[in-house]
């Protein structure tokens, strides 16, 4: 779910293909992807399919919209192609769209593409589009786009090399781009020249790369007072919350959350850190959670210090049991764990959880805000959608 800036039109994504405006509890029908790339899929499942949407802040006039979806491994030539030895599951792909009419209820315009990206498996793939909200015209981050990139399911594969850091590797990183740029390899888009890796100058590295070692950065968000937060899912014990911050590596294969990987070995056990390896420059989440808790995390949003809703947070949760939680706004600092706490749900003023809402085993919670600031949970596992309406009484 997202809002089309200064337009006041919220807009939500179903991975089948179809992009939604949701108005007064209805759902109308704006673009169905599938239409437009016959080599559109959405098969296996797990994430495949219309990955994620953005609007350009200044879509009101320049029409700009951006979208990724999946098609199958060898559709076209990939700009970010796996090497020879390496199997090929999809492929991703990142779009842009001008929109004749920016206020039209359809839409109605061209589109072209941006970059292709081949995963070994269809787990973590190209995951959220976010501009920052906090940028204004003038300001250098305005109208860049950060793209979530996952390692594929490469490590638990048996291919870690695709997400070790160095070289020109694009896999378990989030990218900052310009997408109205021209300079990049294929032409197709710009790369900042403050970002880390293209300020270097060094041609080896790969420019578009604003921070790297991830295995699946979920979902992007920021503060107010400007934070960017992302959410990265775990594999076998940890889900974390990572204070984002431009150059920095945040470890993943070598890593899960504050705890050492050794990947080559095996990929069901998790090691203390000792003291050798605080020698390696790694930055660690600034929040985290078990398996004991939960099994994947589903990032949220900050909520402002005026907000019915947890007053200055950031609230997430776990896709698989539906727990929510939180942290308070002001812990949120490089090398310093903030507190994790639970908050729970009402509907129609009873208390209830989402798997008892859902009937399931696995809510597959999500997060969403309008352009009010209204928050939202939706349940993939039975396809509603909850209005978050304040905190429930003591």
């Amino acid at each position: 779910m997202d809002c089309a800036a200064n337009t006041g039109r919220t807009f939500m994504l179903d991975l089948r293909g179809k992009l939604y405006e949701m108005s007064s509890g209805k759902n109308t029908l704006y673009l169905d992807i599938a239409t437009y790339f016959p080599k559109y899929i959405d098969v296996p499942g797990l994430a495949t399919g219309f990955g994620s949407f953005a609007f350009h802040p200044d879509f009101e006039h320049n029409g700009l919209l951006y979208t990724t979806h999946t098609e199958a491994a060898g559709s076209a030539p990939a700009d970010f192609a796996l090497w020879d030895s390496i199997p090929v599951k999809l492929q991703w792909i990142l779009d842009e769209w001008t929109v004749k009419d920016p206020a039209a209820k359809t839409l109605n315009g061209s589109h072209r593409e941006l970059m292709r990206i081949e995963m070994v498996t269809q787990i973590h793939g190209v995951q959220d589009l976010e501009f920052n909200p906090n940028a204004h015209p003038g300001d250098p981050d305005y109208g860049l786009l950060y793209i979530g990139i996952g390692d594929g399911g490469s490590v638990e594969s048996g291919f870690p090399e695709v997400s070790l850091n160095g070289g020109n590797k694009i896999w378990s990183s989030i990218l900052r781009i310009d997408p109205t740029g021209r300079d990049s390899k294929n032409g197709q888009y710009g790369i900042p020249e403050d970002n880390p890796w293209a300020a270097d100058r060094d041609p080896q590295t790969l420019g578009e790369i604003y921070a790297r070692g991830f295995r699946n950065p979920h979902r992007l968000t920021w503060s107010a007072d400007g934070k960017m937060v992302a959410s990265c899912i775990g594999h076998h014990m940890i889900e974390e919350v990572n204070l984002i911050e431009p150059g920095q590596d945040y470890g993943w294969p070598e890593r899960e959350g504050t705890f050492k990987m050794r990947y080559s070995e095996t990929m069901t056990t998790i090691f203390p850190l000792d003291p050798a390896d605080t020698l390696v420059t790694y930055t660690y989440p600034v929040a985290q959670f078990d398996h004991g808790e939960g099994f994947a995390i589903s990032g949220g949003y900050f909520s402002p210090s005026d907000s019915k809703v947890l007053p200055g947070t950031y609230f997430f949760g776990d896709i698989v049991n539906g727990r929510l939680f939180y942290i308070n706004q002001n812990e949120i600092k490089q090398g310093y764990p903030a507190t994790v706490h639970e908050w729970r749900i009402a509907v129609n003023g009873q208390p209830t959880t989402l798997l008892k809402l859902t009937g399931a085993d696995r809510a597959d919670l999500r997060f969403g805000k309008d352009c009010d600031g209204t928050f939202y949970l939706f349940s993939k596992a039975d396809g509603k959608v909850y209005r978050m309406t304040g905190e429930m009484p003591l």
